[in-house]
């Protein structure tokens, strides 16, 4: 069988949950410490704690199983809520940042009562990559309406043009579906979303990590 016929509807909701709870022990096995690593993303991570303010109520979406970012943001004063589409995902997460709220949750259509009320910071680590690309829009929106006027907004993402179903590059096993994004893509989002750009950067990819440039893009809600 093919990638491409494991698959219903790649890049829908269903296959989304399918293919995260499949692979959620084995990424947290992968990234559970990773950012013990990689300084820059660790300094990324405290200037947008610092952005928010302490007690600030964020959202980590797409927390995936590790809960490394949630649990960094709390340590830094922040009031955090992991969100996942996959319950695995969340079963680990739970287990991992038990002084974190962690809830089964699309980003692409967040809830903001269930949330608390608007936000104060919303975190996109690596989030946008196992969904098409032609729902980035509505992501970027579901995003704005959850947050408050001000509030501030920290996406992350690998850099390129590609999209499809893909072996796992990390060795999961599993199919999966995969899209990368551009600057301008990720900032035309943003922006016709109601964002106010503040910083796009970008950094070679780390000696243990897929090799392939990332991207941050730093935003606040209009």
């Amino acid at each position: 069988m093919s990638d491409t016929a494991a698959f219903s509807e790649p890049g829908s909701l269903p296959e989304i949950v399918r293919a995260w709870d499949a692979r959620a022990d084995h990424y947290f096995a992968l990234f559970r410490d990773e950012l013990d690593g990689k300084p820059f993303d660790r300094d990324v991570l405290a200037s947008f704690a610092e952005r928010v303010g302490d007690g600030g109520r964020v959202c980590d979406v797409g927390c995936g199983p590790c809960a490394h970012v949630a649990r960094l943001l709390a340590e830094r004063g922040l009031d955090v809520l992991g969100i996942d589409v996959s319950p695995r995902c969340i079963e680990l997460a739970r287990r991992e940042a038990p002084d974190c709220r962690f809830e089964l949750m699309d980003q692409r259509a967040i809830d903001a009562d269930a949330a608390g009320g608007p936000l104060d910071g919303i975190v996109s680590y690596y989030s946008l990559h196992d969904q098409p690309k032609t729902d980035l829009a509505a992501t970027f929106a579901s995003w704005a309406t959850a947050l408050r006027r001000g509030g501030a907004l920290l996406a992350v993402a690998k850099e390129g043009d590609s999209e499809g179903i893909v072996s796992d590059p990390l060795g999961s096993g599993i199919p999966v579906y995969w899209a990368e994004f551009t600057a301008a893509e990720l900032r035309a989002a943003a922006e016709a979303s109601g964002f106010r750009v503040d910083d796009v950067t970008t950094r070679a990819a780390y000696e243990n990590e897929i090799q392939t440039r990332r991207i941050y893009l730093s935003a606040t809600r209009g």
